[in-house]
């Protein structure tokens, strides 16, 4: 179900109208009606068989809390009719072996389901003992670690004491299942979510304007810039030969790298639209990551929702882990700042390997989520040397000449990582980096890109998503200096307001009209 096409529109209305209907009448059932198009649109749009894993995942991470819950329980009362301190002690021992124990079987269980849908035919495939990474025909539900990832947060969250765990299974299944998220999240959390779905909203409380601008600026992204560059980024990186011009590389990772943000922030703005016009405000997953200053900037800005949770379930955990310590006590005798930082970077290593992993258990993902660690890893290693390097340049004298070129170098970095990502095979990945730099050959850019499917056409409505990332480009920038660009755009008079939605909506039809053999779908979809 594209989220442009009448299906979804009309499966939006009747949504909606029932649930400001049943609100009207009813309001402390109102989030029946969100549970109920939830379910049925996870239906709708994956596999009702794929339903079954998404059951189970929230059966699991309901059922654990609330045992966690009677744990804590027995286990206070225990403390409070021992005879002296040690027995309290041993008391809150053994029960807290009981609660990590039940812990790492509901992560277990997860996790465990998460792994074998989608890493156990590619890791066969890498051993040479499956035909191809699909061969298994395991069935990948929609949106599998976006709502997984969800739903481990709620139970961590729970084991950790920072709510009362949900005692209604049907709630705990709305946080779960909630649709807007499930095609390619944000990962929310549930102190922030949970009591949104489940409270009275009114119809008059929505800001319709915002949400239909939201909606319609994401479909911009994802039509006239995602969907446009797709076909030619395809055709670049099909049949990628050791003579392939570096120049034809660097021209297929730029586009790849606007489709890659046009299609995932473009979706994230239309589900978050969707979302908001039912009074439920989502996490908010980018803020303008191609403005970032350096690579860990970025990763703070893109897919943010992935960052915090690997932050908080990950990083931390393992950086104030006993070895972790010992690492830093010890290099903390070659100095302050390495004792400090060397933990932090293997830390760093661990969650972007991970990263790495969640997008796919193939060699390349990994050397990418790799090259994402070692940089920023080196980058606050070097810290000093760094800082050492621009006081002796002097650059706090040109503030905006050193931003502007921070953000340059950290495009560039990013886009190296890209080959990467975007190239499928690890061998091809370095070809097409080695290329980059050793065989750039400009002047076989045009014979390559002909050869490998690219006409003329497919060039001259490139001007199409030139001028929505123009658009995009400009629109961030105003945001970065604090303009609410939808407050503008609302306030304009009705002509002016007019002609900018003709404008605007024009362009996602034409583009609409020229990818209509195109895929509809989202390229997080299946993470």
């Amino acid at each position: 179900m594209d989220l442009l096409s009448l299906s979804f529109i009309l499966f939006l209305a009747v949504s909606l109208a029932a649930y400001y209907l049943v609100g009207r009448i009813a309001p402390r059932v109102q989030w029946v009606v969100l549970l109920a198009a939830s379910l049925a649109f996870y239906c709708l749009v994956g596999r009702w068989q794929t339903l079954a894993y998404m059951l189970a995942c929230a059966a699991v991470t309901w059922a654990a809390p609330l045992a966690l819950a009677r744990m804590d329980e027995r286990r206070r009362a225990e403390r409070a009719s021992a005879p002296d301190r040690a027995a309290r002690r041993a008391a809150g021992a053994a029960w807290g072996r009981r609660r990590r124990a039940v812990l790492a079987a509901a992560l277990a269980a997860c996790l465990g389901i998460l792994a074998y849908l989608k890493y156990w035919n590619v890791l066969l495939f890498e051993a040479g003992l499956a035909a191809s990474p699909t061969s298994l025909g395991l069935l990948l539900p929609l949106g599998v670690s976006f709502y997984t990832f969800q739903a481990v947060s709620y139970l961590v969250d729970a084991y950790n004491g920072r709510f009362e765990p949900q005692r209604n299974f049907a709630k705990h299944l709305l946080f779960v299942s909630w649709f807007p998220q499930v095609i390619q999240g944000p990962i929310n959390r549930y102190a922030d979510l949970g009591p949104q779905l489940l409270g009275y909203r009114g119809a008059r409380s929505v800001r319709w304007g915002r949400a239909a601008l939201r909606f319609g600026y994401g479909a911009l992204k994802k039509y006239a810039i995602a969907n446009m560059l797709a076909g030619t980024v395809d055709k670049v990186f099909s049949g990628v030969a050791p003579d392939v011009p570096g120049s034809a590389v660097a021209f297929g990772v730029l586009l790849y790298s606007a489709q890659q943000y046009g299609d995932f922030s473009g979706g994230i703005d239309m589900v978050r639209a969707a979302s908001a016009l039912f009074g439920v405000d989502m996490a908010e997953n980018f803020r303008r990551p191609y403005l970032s200053v350096s690579l860990a900037d970025f990763w703070r800005r893109w897919h943010v929702t992935l960052g915090a949770w690997m932050r908080d379930y990950v990083f931390f955990p393992f950086a104030v882990s006993r070895p972790m310590r010992a690492l830093g006590a010890a290099a903390s005798r070659l100095g302050p700042h390495l004792g400090r930082t060397l933990p932090a970077c293997a830390a760093n290593l661990l969650v972007f390997l991970l990263v790495g992993l969640w997008h796919g258990a193939e060699p390349h993902y990994v050397a990418w989520g790799l090259y994402n660690g070692v940089v920023i890893a080196l980058s606050d290693l070097l810290a000093p040397a760094f800082r050492r390097a621009r006081e002796a340049l002097r650059v706090g004298a040109w503030p905006r000449a050193h931003r502007a070129l921070c953000v340059v170098r950290t495009f560039l970095v990013v886009n190296i990582g890209w080959y990467f990502d975007r190239v499928y095979d690890l061998g091809d990945s370095l070809l097409c980096l080695r290329n980059t730099f050793a065989d750039f050959a400009p002047q076989r850019l045009a014979l390559w890109l002909s050869q490998a499917g690219v006409r003329d056409s497919d060039l001259k409505f490139m001007v199409l998503p030139a001028v929505a990332c123009l658009f995009v480009f400009v629109v961030s920038l105003l945001q970065e200096n604090g303009v609410d660009v939808a407050g503008r755009v609302l306030g304009w008079n009705c002509v002016v307001r007019g002609l900018f939605y003709s404008a605007v909506i024009g362009l996602i039809v034409v583009t609409c009209f020229l990818t209509q053999d195109a895929a509809g779908g989202f390229m997080y979809a299946n993470f």
